[in-house]
């Protein structure tokens, strides 16, 4: 009769049990019942956020965040660390601070001037901070520290309220109008700016809000963000990729002005009322692009090179040993 006998070798878990455990992982569950709790509780205020980002463009990409935030914890699975303690400290913390937020308008700010987008605002910063409060007590500060980016990123969930969206529509706006009188000047076109007027030959220009592109900004930093932390390693070639958004809105909105101006002195003023005024913003967004995966190309393909040559340094020193 043979005898059963074990070995010491390893039992490799294939990629299929590894995503049954971290399904069927009970903190995980029990954080997944906590934020669907949490949420009935915040019912009215999300409801109202959902409705408003079927109204508003500013913030009509609210409700992709927490599925692309999901997605974002979904392919680190993998790097989720089997032990793990909760952490009351960091729980309480944002637990807090979402109290403080909460209790804003009785720490002294006026809030009978608060809009409804204002008040959209607050409430649902504390349902962010509440669910990051819980992320710390059930999953733990591992897993946390693992899925850092992914909780961060909620926070595109929150609508600007309407001082952040008016100080930087007349950011986009005074410096648009700057630039884009240095793009006519270059054209060889005659222009007079006063402010965030420009006076072209036959007709007057202004960069209203509505050509101020900050709906737009928003979508390319989120996206300069997500191609960051997908594609780079780097944390100055994240930085630098984020901080391209900036000259990039500008001279996109810029574009945009020389060309419907440019338009109207030579074809009539009448092309104030064209398509690439009315409806040309997805053009000019998707050229955009353009320069913003091109840097990031080059960043990814530093990176890979660094690390090529790194891995030749590492072995050389065996080799010669050999």
């Amino acid at each position: 009769m043979e005898e059963a006998t074990t070995t010491d070798s390893p039992v490799t878990e294939s990629s299929g049990s590894k995503a049954r455990r971290w399904i069927e992982d009970r903190r995980l569950i029990g954080f997944i019942g906590y934020v669907a709790v949490l949420s009935l509780v915040f019912l009215l205020p999300l409801i109202a956020l959902v409705r408003l980002s079927l109204k508003e463009e500013l913030v009509s990409h609210v409700l992709l965040i927490p599925f692309v935030s999901i997605y974002l914890a979904g392919i680190q699975r993998h790097a989720l660390p089997r032990e793990r303690r909760s952490s009351p400290m960091g729980a309480a913390l944002f637990a807090l601070a979402a109290v403080a937020v909460y209790f804003v308008p009785g720490l002294g700010m006026d809030s009978g001037h608060w809009s409804h987008n204002d008040r959209l605002a607050q409430w649902t910063t504390c349902h962010v901070l509440l669910v990051v409060s819980g992320g710390f007590a059930i999953l733990g500060s591992s897993w946390m520290r693992v899925l850092a980016f992914p909780f961060a990123f909620l926070i595109f969930m929150i609508p600007m309220p309407d001082l952040m969206v008016y100080e930087l529509e007349s950011f986009l706006m005074r410096y648009s109008a700057v630039l884009s009188e240095v793009f006519f000047q270059w054209s060889g076109t005659p222009v007079h700016r006063a402010g965030q007027v420009l006076q072209l030959p036959g007709m007057t220009l202004e960069v209203a809000s509505e050509c101020s592109g900050i709906r737009s900004s928003v979508v390319l930093f989120i996206t300069s963000l997500l191609a960051s932390y997908m594609f780079l390693r780097s944390s100055w070639h994240r930085v630098w990729l984020v901080a391209l958004v900036i000259p990039l809105g500008i001279i996109r909105n810029s574009i945009r002005v020389l060309v419907i101006g440019l338009m109207c002195v030579h074809m009539g003023p009448e092309m104030i009322d064209s398509w690439v005024h009315h409806r040309g913003g997805p053009m000019f967004f998707a050229a955009s692009l353009v320069p913003l995966f091109l840097v990031a190309a080059w960043f990814r393909h530093r990176e890979a090179r660094h690390q090529q040559l790194k891995n030749e340094s590492d072995s050389t020193p065996s080799k010669m040993h050999d």
